[in-house]
């Protein structure tokens, strides 16, 4: 069965495909390519632009879903193999996940890292278990550990202005943020860039490393590609001569708690004009969104034309239906 869950799920030449297909779709009249189809979405997080453009997808598209607030509109899901369900969780995903599938075409979830530790975060359990107890395709809306709808718009976006990725010089870099927040989006972004054959540099403060098997994955993607990647805690090395700047906050490697003052302590890695002007002359700044104004990035970088951020979530829409028409097809 397939599944949109992360880029290995897609593997390179479905990357590949589903980029063409929302260049070539994001150009004509909408499809009613879901004629017919029912998507299943269930969300253990909050979501504005994915709910949207999922739910936009399927009714653009001739088709419906179902929307599900994990813990309100259901009981609150319990998903650890063997668990002794004495607690405030009555309902096990191997009894819900099955019984979704009856009802719908496609199943797509959307849950966020627990943020305790890194290794549990990569292991996906959540998500696995959806892949593992849905007898229907499942799509990821985020995960714990991947975020591809939102690495697969990021890229469009890039290519819509620069033509081909590969060998484009794009920096990701760490912003200061309020609380440790997940990895999921730089995880994606980086895959996902190696995958198209970007010179990805990563720049980060000591300490907020990636997981190393995220790495080792991006590295085989950028060998098999032509793509390269540099590690540096040097935020403007990193940025000079980019023709990307994607910023995004994540925790720390060990997961502890991030004080207050480790934004205060990193605030000058907050991208403003002047990292923007040590970039190419014809770069672009990049952002999932939301994003919190004049901590993670300054007013003057947002309001101006480096920015893509609107670009890029609308392009959340074109992808999701290219994908959706590969999974139901």
């Amino acid at each position: 069965m397939k599944h949109a869950t992360s880029i290995a799920a897609l593997g390179l030449d479905i990357v590949d495909r589903v980029l063409a297909t929302a260049r070539q779709w994001k150009r004509e009249p909408h499809r009613r390519h879901l004629e017919g189809k029912l998507l299943g979405m269930l969300f253990f997080n909050p979501s504005l632009r994915t709910r949207a453009s999922f739910e936009a997808v399927m009714l653009r598209g001739g088709g419906a879903a179902i929307v599900l607030d994990a813990g309100n509109d259901t009981r609150k899901l319990e998903d650890r193999v063997g668990a002794v369900m004495d607690g405030d969780r009555p309902e096990h995903l191997k009894e819900a996940v099955p019984v979704l599938s009856r009802f719908v075409d496609a199943l797509a979830v959307r849950t966020f890292a627990a943020g305790v530790d890194d290794d549990i975060d990569n292991a996906d359990g959540i998500l696995r278990a959806f892949e593992h107890y849905a007898t229907v395709p499942v799509i990821s809306m985020e995960s714990a550990r991947e975020h591809p709808c939102q690495g697969l718009a990021d890229l469009l976006t890039i290519e819509e202005q620069f033509g081909a990725a590969k060998s484009l010089p794009v920096a990701l870099t760490w912003a200061p943020h309020i609380k440790p927040l997940p990895k999921a989006v730089p995880n994606s972004f980086l895959l996902t860039a190696a995958a198209r054959g970007c010179e990805v540099r990563v720049a980060h403060p000591p300490g907020f490393d990636l997981h190393p098997t995220v790495v080792a994955e991006a590295e085989r993607y950028a060998a098999e590609t032509g793509g390269s990647i540099r590690f540096t805690h040097d935020q403007a090395a990193a940025i000079s001569g980019a023709r990307v700047v994607y910023a995004k906050a994540w925790g720390p490697a060990t997961r502890a708690a991030l004080p207050p003052e480790t934004v205060r302590q990193h605030g000058d890695w907050m991208i403003s004009p002047e990292h923007m002007q040590g970039a190419a002359t014809d770069a672009i700044f990049l952002h999932c969104l939301p994003v919190r104004r004049n901590v993670e990035v300054a007013d003057a970088v947002l309001d101006k034309p480096w920015s893509r951020v609107i670009d890029e979530a609308e392009n959340r829409f074109h992808v999701q239906r290219a994908l959706l028409e590969w999974l139901l097809h």
